[in-house]
């Protein structure tokens, strides 16, 4: 039977099929290169209209067509365990542990199975290889000396093979993700997708007059509110581009506005960026050139580009709007000064009284039409204190200090884009050195906020539980939410630095959230205490025993938990009423065997109250509809709240003018007592888990004591639209 069709995304190219193929000479046709999209699988098509679906089961197919699946039962289960392994090299937080083990089996092995090559040892390899460059810098050290041995004997043997499948797929410099193939679209259009440090070659663009080595950017957060997922791709981006052309990032907070920004957004933002992982050479603050910033706006009124203006601010603004020139702007040089003296005192009359460039009223672009540079403000500084009692706006202070800190180009989100013809006129009118700016689209994601002025509500009115809640989209809020850090940076890389503007799901970051733990999290079993039932087994175990198991049946470091088996177990109440509509009622109790249910008590009101049957474990498990989880009947249970949480607005997208108070989300987080294994007492804080057919879980509050029910809040799956 011929294959007619191997298709994949480009974001998800078979490297081991491939490479297993080219090795072993079975012929492939052509790859067609599909919509990226996370949830596609790699799929191979018969000529026959038969279809095979996913890497593994692609792989296996080759396997057994070229004599790579082992010579007997006992290797080829032996390859299964390495193939499922070989998913947690694609686990960036896991990498390094995976390496160490299998570094330390291949210690006296030249193959993973059996004395010849299988599709175990394409699959690890090509997990390496496709790791880019973090494999790479790893692969120079000493650190796995069995594991780079067995890597270059296996990329040594099969060189032109493994060589042609690389170039192809796997980025030349390193990045870790694996470049797609032309497909006839992108060849015609010259739009090749090849991935470079994440992002990719479609939306990898070149900074104007950008120099090796003498490139300096800047990420300059304001500390009004903890960093949320837009200033998470301003950040990223920023250190992309410092890497990419070898240059240097500094850290710099915006701090301008005194009665919005506190001591604790700086120390928090400083958690955030090293939560990240962005590396900078200092950190600076745009307070450090308060006295320069007020010599240099001094020094515009005393050359006429500046004047003093008390305008009321509604006033002030609609003038603005029509193109009005304020009754002040052609005040003399001496009043402007004066009034600025009285700006600087704090006085009542200068507190009415705010600094404006003196640009042009008539400019179709609104930004040019005298925009304000200084206000009044006696709040004092939570750095330094009382001692201004005027402050530069951010539009003015911005492009004074990124030319004063060498700041070749400066990264802007579009919603500035009709502020930067302001940006550089400030600069020519301030006569220092022009600034490349460069743009990049808002990061806007669905059913959210990023206004920090609103998320600012939500914390002020206790509607959250702070800025790390896990409803609010802060780095600190969906890490806590359970999002791991590898899962956000290659979501926000992999949209790259392009300027077009989307509005993305949370869905999509969530699928690639569980493929990174699904692999590695341990299982545990959860029973919701809302009338739960008890089953007794006649035939069950008079006195209880334990048994230890894996935590992961397919990840050893998971470790190990004790099972213990009883004659009367816990189950939920939604399965005992499956279990009542089931005709013969044979069912599975996972991790121990089948039962079959012979009797259903009911109450008045008709609710299951006790279900009474006997264990058959001689039952073919393959055969049951039902696989439950139960839970012994022992004191050792522990109480557990399981969390859910909703978006805290109604509405996918706000309109222009739109309140986002009309549309708040009446209910947000939801609480549903339960009770889990005993083995739950030794979860740490931050620990992510699964609970057995109930979904992922971050432990938020350990267990502590009996009475104190340990808090679970649950991971979305990418299945529930990022609820």
């Amino acid at each position: 039977m011929e294959i007619k069709e191997l298709s994949f995304t480009p974001d998800n190219p078979p490297l081991s099929v491939l490479s297993a193929a080219k090795v072993s000479a079975v012929n492939l046709p052509t790859p067609t290169i599909l919509t990226p999209d996370p949830s596609t699988p790699p799929t191979l098509l018969f000529s026959d209209g038969t279809i095979l679906r996913g890497t593994l089961v692609l792989l296996r197919y080759i396997g057994r067509v070229a004599n790579l699946y082992g010579q007997d039962a006992l290797q080829s289960s032996q390859i299964d365990e390495w193939l499922d392994f070989s998913s947690i090299l694609s686990s960036g937080s896991e990498f390094q542990t995976a390496c160490t083990y299998i570094d330390g089996f291949l210690e006296t092995r030249t193959f993973l199975v059996g004395y010849s090559l299988s599709i175990a040892d394409m699959a690890v390899w090509a997990g390496l290889a496709g790791a880019g460059q973090r494999w790479e810098s790893l692969r120079k050290s000493k650190k796995y000396p069995n594991l780079v041995r067995w890597f270059n004997s296996i990329s040594m043997e099969y060189n032109d093979a493994l060589n042609e499948v690389t170039s192809t797929y796997v980025s030349k410099k390193g990045g870790g993700k694996p470049a797609a193939a032309k497909s006839k679209e992108q060849v015609v259009n010259g739009d090749v997708t090849e991935k470079g440090k994440g992002i990719s070659k479609t939306a990898e663009v070149d900074l104007p007059d950008a120099e090796i080595g003498k490139v300096c950017l800047r990420f300059a957060p304001e500390p009004s509110g903890y960093l949320h997922i837009g200033h998470a791709k301003a950040a990223l981006l920023n250190q992309y581009f410092a890497e990419r052309y070898q240059g240097e990032l500094i850290l710099r907070f915006d701090d301008t506005n005194p009665a919005k920004e506190s001591s604790e957004f700086v120390e928090n933002l400083l958690k955030d960026v090293e939560t990240l992982g962005v590396k900078y050479k200092r950190v600076t603050h745009t307070s450090d050139y308060f006295d320069e910033l007020m010599n240099k706006a001094e020094a515009l009124i005393k050359e006429g580009k500046a004047y003093v203006d008390d305008t009321v601010r509604e006033q002030m603004q609609k003038e603005r709007m029509d193109g009005i020139e304020s009754k002040f702007r052609n005040n003399t040089v001496e009043e402007n000064l004066k009034l600025w003296r009285e700006m600087i005192e704090g006085s009542e009359r200068g507190k009415q009284c705010c600094l404006r460039g003196k640009l042009d009223m008539q400019d179709p672009n609104k930004s040019l039409r005298d925009p304000v540079y200084y206000r009044c403000n006696p709040v004092p500084h939570h750095r330094i204190g009382s001692k201004y009692k005027i402050y530069p706006t951010y539009d003015f202070a911005c492009p004074y200090v990124d030319a004063l800190e060498g700041i070749t180009h400066a990264l802007r989100s579009s919603e500035y884009h009709d502020r930067n013809a302001q940006y550089h006129r400030i600069q020519e009118d301030l006569g220092i050195r022009k600034v490349h700016l460069y743009e990049f689209s808002r990061l806007n994601m669905v059913y959210t906020l990023l206004s920090k002025r609103n998320l600012r509500w939500f914390a002020e009115n206790g509607k959250v539980d702070g800025w790390d809640d896990p409803r609010f989209p802060t780095v600190q809020g969906i890490v806590r939410r359970g999002l791991k850090i590898d899962a956000l940076v290659q979501f926000i890389l992999e949209q790259g630095a392009s300027k077009n503007l989307n509005l993305m799901e949370w869905d999509k970051l969530w699928t690639i959230n569980k493929k990174i733990i699904d692999p590695v999290c341990p299982r545990h079993t959860a029973v919701i205490e809302e009338k739960r039932v008890l089953l007794t087994l006649t035939n069950g175990p008079e006195n209880p025993f334990v048994r230890v198991i894996p935590r992961h049946k397919k990840y050893e470091g998971a470790g190990e938990k004790a099972t213990t088996f009883t004659k009367r177990v816990w189950l939920d109440y939604d399965d005992a009423v499956s279990i009542e509509k089931e005709e013969n009622k044979e069912v599975t109790l996972m991790d121990w065997g089948n039962a079959i249910v012979k009797e259903v008590v009911k109450d008045e009101s008709g609710q299951i109250t006790e279900l009474v049957g006997v264990l058959h474990l001689e039952g073919s498990v393959k055969t049951t509809k039902l696989k439950l989880t139960w839970l012994p009947e022992t004191n050792e249970l522990v109480n557990i709240t399981l969390m859910e949480f909703d978006y805290l607005i109604s509405k996918k997208k706000l309109e222009e003018g739109e309140n986002f108070m009309d549309v708040l989300n009446p209910c947000t987080k939801k609480e549903i007592p339960a009770i889990g294994d005993s083995n739950m007492r030794n979860l740490k804080r931050g620990e992510v888990l699964q609970l057995e057919r109930k979904g992922y879980y971050r432990c938020d509050v350990p267990f502590v004591r009996p009475s104190k029910p340990i808090v679970l809040f649950a991971i979305p799956d990418g299945r529930q639209a990022g609820k």
